[in-house]
């Protein structure tokens, strides 16, 4: 939890209440259905929450944005970004259902009204969104082949609406078609933490 106030040190009372919660129930999860890998949840708060919110580095979500993150496993990056922006809304798709079994759960005992987890496949949402996240689901081309239609034409944040992709190691083949729009920034840039140095954030702007 140390390290999420070192980076943020202006989180309300309530959020840190959120965060500390959040992450014992991902461990009593994590005993019954692997959500994250077994060897990552000693580093829950490095590896998985802090590495969502590097997201918020990058942006300030304007209240009343709508958010959908894509694939969200056991919750990540979408749960700590809402408990960030508890102003915007946040759909959280995942096609396993048991995951999203967890999310309910966590968003439940979370108190997390601005949340909302569905079992679905990304191709099967027809509702358009400011911005699309998600933590490197499939190939970046794939993604964005994907979502690029839940992207919303009407502009509210200071940043183009479009897809912020956590992705690690080198993947430049895959930004070829994007090289002249998408921005790769190093999460190393906002984190100082070793296992940041191979990760990045792709941004794309969509429907500008």
């Amino acid at each position: 939890m140390k390290i999420l106030l070192k980076y943020f040190p202006d989180l309300k009372s309530e959020q840190i209440e959120q965060f500390e919660k959040l992450g014992p129930l991902v461990n009593e999860w994590n005993q019954k259905i692997n959500v994250i890998s077994r060897k990552d949840i000693e580093a829950l708060y490095e590896k998985h929450i802090l590495h969502s919110l590097s997201i918020a580095k990058m942006i300030n979500f304007r209240s009343g944005s709508r958010i959908l993150d894509v694939g969200t496993g056991g919750g990540f990056p979408g749960i700590p970004l809402a408990i960030l922006f508890p102003e915007c809304r946040f759909v959280l798709i995942d096609s396993i259902g048991k995951k999203i079994k967890v999310v309910q759960d966590l968003v439940e005992k979370l108190e997390l009204n601005n949340v909302t987890a569905v079992q679905t496949r990304v191709e099967e949402v027809k509702e358009t969104f400011d911005f699309v996240v998600s933590r490197a689901v499939t190939a970046f081309p794939h993604f964005v082949d994907m979502v690029k239609k839940n992207i919303s034409r009407n502009q509210q944040n200071a940043v183009p609406n479009g897809i912020f992709y956590l992705k690690g190691g080198d993947f430049q083949n895959e930004l070829v078609g994007f090289k002249q729009i998408a921005e790769v920034n190093n999460i190393q840039l906002f984190f100082s933490e070793p296992f940041f140095e191979t990760k990045k954030i792709v941004y794309l702007p969509v429907n500008k």
